[in-house]
């Protein structure tokens, strides 16, 4: 289960259309903001920390999240629309 935090970053990512792989960079008051999400998405491997400073890219776990997230919001507004 992931924490609002993380489906924010998670969030950002599917906002630049990112696949695995594809890098990502956070900075300034956005790395800060999402520092703490990003380390817990590193550790659980949904994210990959990139040498470039703030860069991070997603991974087929990561990706397949991202994927389901958007799956159960979607499915959430047809909920409250009934």
């Amino acid at each position: 289960m992931l924490s609002t935090a993380e489906r924010r970053v998670l969030n950002i990512f599917r906002q630049f259309l990112s696949t695995p792989g594809e890098m990502v960079c956070f900075n300034g008051p956005q790395l800060a903001t999402h520092n703490s999400a990003l380390r817990q998405l590193s550790e659980k491997g949904f994210v990959s920390v990139e040498k470039f400073k703030g860069g991070y890219s997603l991974t087929q776990v990561g990706y397949a999240a991202m994927q389901e997230e958007r799956k159960a919001q979607k499915a959430a507004k047809l909920r409250k629309a009934k």
